[in-house]
């Protein structure tokens, strides 16, 4: 599985490499909307599923894409280049032998979800997939307006929280939070039924 005319292979993910995914993940994601999306563990992906990783000729994981299956349906867990080596092919190689298991699985479709972020939006359309579903995140942070917030008893009102809200009230909730995004759901077909 190796990526060929590019200074770095493509291969299965192996235990081992949790320090040098989590790494990349955060570098990758400090930039973007999801820049608070810190985890101290890899996330442990229900079976069956793919994760790749993409190694430098110096042993560091440059890349990084975790795949979910559900039957015939598939999502992106995760999918991060380290930000010294973006634009240089890593995720399309990750995607590319990803797609390759995927349909020899015979998985018919691939999701994803991101933000609003201008390259990770790019990124989708380029490599295939299309647009399907909208909705927000919303979060409130210390200073919002957290009027009709209900807490228990005990408990002081929230100081931060992250909510699901619908498309359609996006100019409401940028209205009233400093920390609005549109989450896009981006689909994209591996094989046909």
């Amino acid at each position: 599985m190796s990526s060929s005319s590019a200074p770095f292979k493509v291969r299965a993910y192996r235990p081992a490499d949790e320090p040098g995914w989590l790494r990349c993940r955060v570098l990758s994601f400090l930039g973007t909307q999801y820049y608070d999306d810190v985890k101290q563990h890899r996330t442990v992906l229900t079976e069956p599923s793919i994760a790749f990783v993409a190694v430098s000729p110096t042993g560091d994981i440059i890349g990084i894409l975790d795949v979910e299956i559900d039957g015939k349906a598939a999502t992106i867990d995760t999918v991060a280049t380290h930000p010294d080596h973006q634009g240089a092919g890593v995720g399309a190689a990750l995607l590319r032998e990803a797609l390759s298991q995927l349909e020899a699985a015979r998985v018919e479709t691939l999701d994803a979800w991101t933000r609003e972020d201008v390259a990770a939006n790019r990124w989708y359309r380029s490599h295939g997939f299309s647009e399907q579903y909208r909705y927000l995140h919303v979060y409130l942070n210390d200073g919002d307006d957290d009027a009709d917030f209900v807490t228990p008893d005990g408990l002081s009102a929230p100081v931060s929280a992250f909510l699901h809200g619908r498309i359609e009230d996006e100019a409401r909730m940028r209205a009233r939070f400093r920390r609005v995004y549109v989450c896009r759901q981006y689909h994209r077909p591996i094989m046909q039924p």
